[in-house]
């Protein structure tokens, strides 16, 4: 099939056209150079025989999410979106390269770092959709890099908000990355088919091939449409992938979306347990935890806005487990501050005593101590307000993990409870929230079961802000 020549590129005030990028079924990308500031930018403009009221609504909710979201380490940076003096919508965006979609087909992609892209887009997905937005095209060709490295997320043109989902069509979508029901036509995009479109661009960055391309056989969309609704994957043909890898990935690419992980985030965090089991540091998943961070999507106007009742979370299919509180010391709950205050100046002070001799060298000795304690003391209070954040109510920090052969026990410190105060503990096995007094809490899990979980203070019907997760795997 022929392709198209790239349109004339428009004259933009304060660009000057270089050359042209690449071009696709509804627009075409240039490179141009800003005035000032002066750099380097990708400009995506619209193909003027296809702009009509339909299409300048979607360039518009592209600009309006592109922008909301772009402050997102791997999210596309988006400058700033016009109209041309022809009448096209342009979108002036960060200038990233796209080799990522040629390497991992030309050569094998360390696994390493391919758990790295992947946790990264992932926190990129699961922004989004804790913002009520569905990409509904997620591949590795919308997998750009930046100059220094970092990939980011491009190309949300057909995205959605979980609400409008149901009334969309599928329109745009690329077949070998899409789940089964959106090529059945049973949905138009839902989190759990982003789930598996996710998980398939992960596969294909490993294997070097979509999941369900064959090599040496006809592999035409009918073919791949086929394969895809009715079997599932074959291995990556990878030695050093491991088991536990390919388990996740086959697991969020399953055919019924019940069997699959309940998110993406819950997806993201068996692949840090890969990462762990390989002897890797963790990635740091990158998701705002402040409701404050994600409301301005919400804000946008009506085609970019959660509607009341709209959701973005699926509870998850995986087993129910049991937990029970673990044995803690009677004695939880009391707190000696001059005990505590002493611990603390003695560590500050190097335990120096007081010298014999003239009264003056005493009091200078008493006053440097006097002073090192307003010193530790105001760094504790200042420590115990930035634990507390603006509403007052504690941070827990620094939870551990202790494994054992069939239960992981959790633990942290008193981050200052106060009478009438819990702890409210959320897990990723589906269960509802549980509250309790006690600063350690035990889950039951089985063998290569990745258990994470986080803690919330709660005071009077109010809740804090949640601890970063914990997550441990069983031997």
């Amino acid at each position: 099939m022929a392709r198209r020549l790239p349109s004339d590129p428009p004259a933009l005030p304060g660009f000057s056209h270089v050359h042209v990028l690449g071009s696709g079924g509804f627009a075409d990308v240039f490179l141009y150079e800003q005035n000032m500031p002066r750099r380097q930018v990708a400009v995506k403009v619209m193909l003027s025989e296809i702009v009509n009221d339909q299409v300048r609504q979607m360039f518009q909710a592209e600009a309006n999410l592109m922008a909301q979201l772009s402050s997102h380490p791997s999210i596309l940076t988006v400058y700033q979106a016009s109209v041309s003096s022809d009448g096209r919508p342009y979108l002036v965006m960060e200038l990233c390269s796209s080799t990522l979609s040629q390497r991992y087909r030309a050569e094998r992609l360390p696994v390493p770092e391919v758990l790295r892209i992947a946790i990264k887009i992932g926190s990129a997905i699961e922004t989004a959709h804790r913002s009520g937005v569905l990409h509904r095209d997620i591949k590795p060709s919308n997998i750009l890099t930046t100059a220094y490295g970092h990939p980011v997320l491009s190309d949300f043109g057909i995205a959605a908000t979980l609400s409008e989902s149901e009334n969309l069509e599928a329109v745009g979508m690329s077949i070998p990355w899409s789940a089964p029901e959106v090529l059945m036509d049973e949905t138009a995009g839902t989190i759990e088919s982003e789930l598996w479109s996710y998980a398939a661009t992960v596969y294909s960055l490993l294997a070097g091939r979509s999941p369900f391309e064959v090599p040496g056989e006809s592999n035409k969309s009918t073919d791949l449409i086929s394969r895809i609704n009715r079997a599932k994957p074959r291995p990556t043909g990878r030695s050093d992938v491991p088991e536990s890898l390919e388990r996740a990935l086959n697991r969020a690419m399953s055919r019924k979306p019940e069997s699959r992980q309940g998110s993406v985030l819950e997806l993201i965090h068996e692949l840090q347990a890969v990462e762990s089991e390989l002897g890797l540091s963790q990635t740091p998943i990158e998701v705002a935890m402040d409701d404050w961070a994600l409301a301005t999507v919400a804000e946008l106007e009506d085609r970019t806005r959660v509607r009341p009742g709209q959701t973005a979370t699926i509870s998850s299919s995986q087993r129910r487990k049991r937990r029970r509180p673990a044995a803690i010391d009677e004695s939880f709950g009391s707190f000696d501050s001059e005990a505590a205050g002493d611990k603390m100046s003695r560590r500050k002070t190097g335990t120096s005593p007081i010298p014999r001799g003239g009264g003056k060298q005493a009091l200078a000795w008493v006053g440097v101590i006097v002073a090192a304690l307003v010193v530790v003391l105001g760094a504790a209070v200042t420590f115990t307000q930035l634990q507390a954040g603006a509403s007052g109510i504690p941070t827990v920090s620094d939870i551990s993990a202790k494994v054992s052969s069939d239960v992981v026990e959790f633990s942290w410190l008193d981050p200052g409870l106060e009478a009438g105060d819990s702890y409210q503990i959320t897990t990723t096995d589906g269960q509802p929230p549980l509250q309790q007094r006690e600063p350690n809490f035990v889950v039951d899990a089985e063998s290569g079961e990745n258990v994470c979980v986080a803690v919330t203070v709660t005071r009077d019907g109010k809740s804090g802000p949640s601890s970063a997760q914990k997550c441990a795997v069983l031997p």
